[in-house]
């Protein structure tokens, strides 16, 4: 009698189970499963830069990173975040971002400029970016101001000198590496007055990492780690190789990170240590990291110097780096491609342009 009855219900359950199973099929077609994540440095660090692009652990190429957050949120799952298309809407910078306990004034901003940059160069980033972060910003020359027009900002006068030697440059480093020290401030930034820091980036890409991990995050000039030779005793070399972040681009230090490299950078330490490689302020800064703490390069597609085509960044995407920059290239102008009420006889470099897209209600913007 029982068989009887499992028999006749044996179709019936035969059929639910399949029902189920292309159910199951649909669902896991619609929404495929997420990576398991990774932890921040588990083989997962872009080590050959595409513009726009991060390579995941397994070697593929992924989609282009919509903005730092996605960057950072990558760099610890192991995988880009998929793109959202959507338009993007200028808004102002947040002074915090939800969630997080990150704010602007947790950031030291170091600009590295020299006496005869103040009026061109410093005087454009005054009049933009800076003008949003002024108190957080820490401008570091080797020269007075004459003329005033420095008044109100936080002017760090080095006493380093004004030539663009490897001396002279990690002088200037090594004293923005003391000023930070000294504030209480979680992050160090160094930028060179030729770059645009764009602030809501800024926050969002350092918001996403660990508050209290060993972060060096920037990009290579280079596609390769540099080789140097390291001075040792008794006037012998040996020869190293590290990845650093150039300071045409920016780059960005956690300060427990910092703290780490005070044996080689803190005081006159840093000048020695560069000294040692021969090499100037931002490869010596990758040379203390990657060499001497071994802690590796996170290596950022945010960050641009005027060493790298500009004209392969869209018009979408510019509103979502961390930093831009601008310069000649085979005696052209190399700058971002971005249409605006400013000519490019105005604006060459297109920090206007760029400034005013995301902060529309400037009051010299048109």
């Amino acid at each position: 009698m029982f068989v009887k009855k499992v028999l006749r219900a044996l179709p019936g359950a035969t059929l639910t189970f399949f029902i189920i199973v292309l159910v199951d099929l649909q669902l896991r077609a619609r929404h495929p499963q997420k990576n398991n994540k990774t932890s921040l440095f588990g083989g997962i660090l872009v080590r050959r830069p595409t513009q726009g692009l991060l390579t995941s652990a397994t070697g593929h190429e992924q989609k282009p990173l919509d903005s730092p957050l996605d960057l950072a949120e990558a760099t610890r799952t192991g995988t880009a975040l998929r793109q959202r298309n959507l338009p993007y809407r200028p808004k102002e910078t947040p002074s915090t971002l939800p969630g997080t306990h990150l704010q602007l004034s947790d950031i030291f901003i170091a600009v590295k400029t020299t006496g005869r940059f103040h009026g061109t160069r410093l005087a454009l980033l005054l009049e933009t970016w800076i003008s949003r972060t002024k108190e957080n910003t820490y401008i570091f020359t080797d020269t007075e101001d004459e003329d005033g027009a420095l008044k109100g900002y936080n002017i760090i006068v080095t006493g380093c000198s004004p030539e663009h030697s490897h001396q002279g440059l990690s002088c200037k480093m090594s004293a923005e590496y003391d000023h930070f020290m000294a504030s209480d401030k979680k992050w160090l930034c160094h930028v060179d007055d030729d770059n645009y820091v764009n602030p809501g980036a800024l926050l969002s890409l350092l918001s996403a990492f660990p508050p209290d991990g060993d972060i060096y995050v920037g990009k290579p000039s280079l596609d390769h780690p540099i080789r140097a030779h390291e001075l040792l005793e008794d006037n012998r070399t040996r020869e190293v190789e590290f990845w650093f972040a150039t300071g045409g681009a920016g780059f960005c230090l956690s300060r427990r990170l910092a703290e780490k490299m005070a044996p080689w950078a803190s005081g006159s330490r840093f000048e020695r240590t560069s000294a040692v490689i021969r090499l100037p302020d931002d490869c010596t800064v990758g040379f203390i990291v990657e060499r001497r703490l071994g802690v590796p390069l996170v290596q950022s597609p945010m960050f641009h110097s005027h060493l790298e085509n500009l004209l392969l960044l869209t018009p979408r995407h510019i509103p979502l780096q961390v930093t831009l920059s601008y310069g000649l290239f085979e005696n052209k102008m190399n700058s971002v491609e971005l249409k605006g009420t400013f000519s490019k006889e105005e604006d060459p470099s297109r920090f206007k342009t760029v400034h005013c897209l995301l902060y529309p209600v400037t009051n010299w913007c048109p």
